[in-house]
Order: structure tokens, then sequence, then C-alpha cells
């Protein structure tokens, strides 16, 4: 009776162990996901923000290119008006 006492202490402070480390590696990793989700969210935060700047400067550069093809037709047609005068 006293060997199978003794077996079931081994065997209960064996399991115990065990699960503590079970125990502890599962809150390492809940920990880091938490991190992650916490990174994740920084990512797309960033993400959202680098999107918004690139499509406000690309914006700002169609502005400049259309400004500069209607400065560049203008400055055609006053030249072939002045060329089409010298002509006659």
């Amino acid at each position: 009776m006293e060997q199978i006492s003794a077996i079931q202490l081994i065997f209960g402070s064996i399991t115990s162990i065990l699960l503590s480390v079970v125990a502890y590696f599962i809150k390492l990793l809940h920990s880091d996901f938490r991190k992650m989700e916490m990174d994740l969210s920084e990512v797309k935060t960033m993400t959202m923000l680098i999107k918004t700047e690139f499509k406000s400067r690309y914006d700002l550069l169609c502005q400049r290119v259309e400004y500069i093809e209607k400065r560049v037709e203008i400055i055609e047609h006053i030249t072939f008006k002045e060329h089409s005068h010298e002509s006659k």
C-alpha cells in the first residue's frame, strides 16, 4: 500500500510539473499573440498612412502634369499662330 501511495505521489508530482511547464508556455504564447496583434495593428495603420500619402502625392503630380500640358498647348497655339502670320 505504501508503494502505491509513493508511486501515486511521484506520478502526481510529475504530472503537476508537466502541467506547470505547459501552462507557462501557453502563457508565453498568449503574450506573443497579443504583441503580434498589436504589431499587426500598427503595420495596418502605417500602411493606410503611406497609401494615403502616396495617393495625395499622385493626385498632386497629376494636377501638375495637367497644368503643364495646358501651358504647352497654349504655347504651341501661340507659336503656330505667330508662325502662320510670318509665313503670310
